[in-house]
C-alpha cells in the first residue's frame, strides 16, 4: 500500500510540475555550474512530507 501511494504521489508531482511554472521554493538548494547542476529541494521535501503525513493520517482514521 505504501509503495502504491508513493508511486501515485510521484506521478502527481511530475504532472503538476510540468503543467505549472513550479520550479523551486525559497530554501531549496540549487547550484549551477558550467556543466553541472545540483538540486537539493529541502523545502519542497519538508512541505510534501507534512502534506503526506496529514493525508495518510486522515485516510488511516477513516479506515480504522
Amino acid at each position: 500500500m505504501v509503495g502504491v501511494t508513493t508511486i501515485i504521489m510521484g506521478l502527481m508531482i511530475l504532472m503538476i510540475s510540468r503543467m505549472s511554472n513550479f520550479k523551486w521554493l525559497p530554501g531549496d538548494i540549487v547550484i549551477k555550474k558550467k556543466d553541472f547542476v545540483f538540486i537539493f529541494p529541502i523545502t519542497t521535501m519538508i512541505i510534501l512530507s507534512i502534506i503526506l503525513t496529514v493525508v495518510l493520517n486522515l485516510i488511516g482514521k477513516f479506515f480504522k
